[in-house]
C-alpha cells in the first residue's frame, strides 16, 4: 500500500510538472467560420499537440468596443484576438493592446511589408471582392461599375453594413481607378460622392454583417453579387458556381493582438502562439485550409500552384486591388462610420 501511495504521488507529481510546462490555456478570439476553420488545423491543433496548453476558441465580429471594455475595467479574459489593420492601428494608438517586440517573429524581411507592427502580428493576407453567382447572370460583372448597374445586372445586391469598404468600392462604381481611391476618400468632396453613389443603390442593398453571410445569400439566389471575404467564396466553390472578381478588390492583413493587462504568464504564452502561428510551416498549412495568402513569404514556395491561384497576394490577382489605407481609416473611422450609420438608418 505504501509503495502504491508513493507511485500515485509520483504520477501526481509528473502530471503537475507537465502541466507547469504546457503553460497556461489561452482564449483566441477569432472571425469564426472557414477562417476558424482553417486556424484549428493550422494553429490551435498543432499548438495543443506539442503540449503547449489548451486553445479555447471563441468568436466576434470584431466589436472594438468589447475589447476596450475588458481594457478599461482591467478585468482581460481574452488573450489573443484578431484584428483588421485599421483596428489595430486605432487600438494600439488608444494604448488598448501590449507591445511586441518585432525580433520575436525572426527576420521581418521573411514578410509581407506592414505585417510586423509596433502592437500586432499580421497572420495572412485577404481580401474583399466583388463575388457572384455565375447561376444567376447571363454575362460576368467585370467590377463595382457592373454591380451597381442594375439594369444589366438585376438583383439585389450584398454589402458590408459599415463604411469601411463600402465607400471605396463606391467610388470606384463612380469611375474612381484603385489608385487614386484614398486621395478622393480623403477630401469631404470625395466622402460626399461616395454617399451620392450609394444612394443610387440603395434599394437593391441586402447588408450583411457577418463573413458567413454573403456566400448564403449568393447560393441561395437573395442576391446575385455582393462583397466578400475572398476566402468564404473559395471555400464553397467546389459545390456551387460562386465566382470572384478580384479587380478593384481591397486587401487586408488580420493580425494577433494581446489585451492591454493581461497576466504576465499568460501574455508570454501569447506571444509564443502568435510566434509559431507565424512560422511557414503553419502558415503553409493555413493558406492550404483557405483561401488567403500567407504573411510568412517563406511559406509561399510550400504552396502549390492550384492553391496560389486563388491567394489575393498572386501578381495577377493583386494587380488591380487596392491595400487599405490603415491611417486614413483610423484618423477618419469613427467619423464616417457615424456618417454612415445615419445615412443606413434613412
Amino acid at each position: 500500500m505504501l509503495r502504491s501511495l508513493k507511485y500515485s504521488a509520483l504520477a501526481l507529481g509528473l502530471m503537475g510538472a507537465t502541466q507547469a510546462m504546457a503553460g497556461p490555456d489561452l482564449t483566441v478570439v477569432s472571425f469564426g467560420g472557414a477562417n476558424k476553420a482553417a486556424q484549428v488545423k493550422a494553429f490551435y491543433a498543432p499548438w495543443e499537440s506539442a503540449g503547449n496548453g489548451k486553445i479555447i476558441a471563441g468568436e466576434y465580429n470584431g466589436e472594438m468596443a468589447k475589447v476596450k471594455a475588458m481594457v478599461d475595467t482591467k478585468s482581460v479574459s481574452w488573450d489573443l484576438v484578431e484584428v483588421e489593420s485599421p483596428e489595430l492601428s486605432r487600438g494600439c494608438d488608444e494604448d488598448m493592446f501590449e507591445p511586441l517586440d518585432p525580433k520575436l517573429f525572426g527576420n521581418t524581411a521573411d514578410y509581407v511589408k506592414g505585417a510586423i507592427q509596433p502592437c500586432g502580428v499580421g497572420f495572412f493576407v485577404w481580401s474583399t471582392v466583388l463575388a457572384y453567382n455565375a447561376d444567376k447572370l447571363k454575362a460576368s460583372p467585370g467590377g463595382w461599375k457592373d454591380f451597381w448597374d442594375v439594369k444589366q445586372f438585376p438583383g439585389k445586391r450584398g454589402l458590408r453594413k459599415g463604411a469601411k469598404y463600402t465607400l471605396e468600392f463606391a467610388l470606384m462604381a463612380d469611375g474612381v481607378a484603385p489608385k487614386d481611391v484614398y486621395k478622393v476618400l480623403a477630401g469631404k468632396d470625395g466622402q460626399d460622392r461616395a454617399f451620392k453613389k450609394l444612394d443610387e443603390l440603395k434599394p437593391y442593398i441586402q447588408w450583411w454583417e457577418a463573413g458567413a453571410q454573403p456566400p448564403q445569400y449568393l447560393a441561395s439566389g437573395d442576391v446575385v453579387m455582393s462583397s466578400a471575404y475572398n476566402g468564404r467564396i473559395a471555400a464553397v466553390q467546389k459545390e456551387s458556381n460562386l465566382k470572384v472578381v478580384w479587380n478593384g478588390g481591397i486587401y487586408d492583413f488580420d493580425a494577433w493582438a494581446i489585451p492591454k493587462g493581461l497576466a504576465k504568464d499568460r501574455a508570454e504564452a501569447a506571444k509564443k502562439f502568435i510566434a509559431f502561428s507565424v512560422q511557414p510551416q503553419q502558415q503553409k498549412t493555413y493558406s492550404e485550409n483557405i483561401a488567403y495568402g500567407p504573411a510568412n513569404t517563406q511559406a509561399v514556395p510550400l504552396l502549390a500552384k492550384d492553391i496560389l491561384k486563388d491567394m489575393p497576394t498572386t501578381p495577377e490577382n493583386i494587380a488591380n486591388q487596392v491595400q487599405i489605407d490603415v491611417s486614413f481609416w483610423a484618423d477618419n473611422g469613427e467619423q464616417l462610420e457615424q456618417r454612415f450609420n445615419s445615412w443606413a438608418a434613412k
